[in-house]
């Protein structure tokens, strides 16, 4: 089964963070869920430095990630394949983005967060950022 390294950017203005739909993909299991934006990391790639491309890449965002910036990585298994997933805390200072390659995107604060249908390995993020509650504003 293949396993990627992936990175996560929770992204957060002021006390709402941003949640991004999938587009219908190659699985039925993750089309449409929403997730925090974020992708592959690529060879002799840091998962800063691959956050901040794919941030680039997919929104027209420029967002200073550091080491520091991490908040936790997750380990899932899909049914085709497994992922490690680094998430980050994004702060910025504008609800301003392009989005180039999601359906959708919605601001909402923590408490709203599991209205949506997320991606299966976005969960833990989402219940640990719940439980976290306003430490991180």
């Amino acid at each position: 089964m293949k396993k990627n390294e992936v990175v996560a950017a929770i992204i957060m203005y002021q006390d709402q963070i941003l949640c991004m739909q999938r587009d219908k993909g190659k699985y039925e299991y993750i089309s449409y869920k929403y997730e925090f934006p974020g992708g592959k990391v690529e060879p002799g790639e840091s998962n800063a430095q691959a956050l901040q491309r794919e941030l680039r890449e997919e929104m027209a965002l420029e967002v200073d990630i550091k080491d520091e910036d991490y908040y936790m990585s997750v380990e899932h298994e899909y049914p085709d394949f497994k992922i490690t997933m680094h998430s980050f805390i994004c702060k910025v200072d504008s609800q301003e983005f392009t989005r180039k390659e999601h359906i959708d995107h919605k601001w909402l604060t923590r408490k709203e967060l599991m209205t949506l249908d997320w991606a299966a390995a976005d969960v833990p993020i989402v219940h640990k950022l719940q439980e976290d509650g306003d430490e991180l504003n």
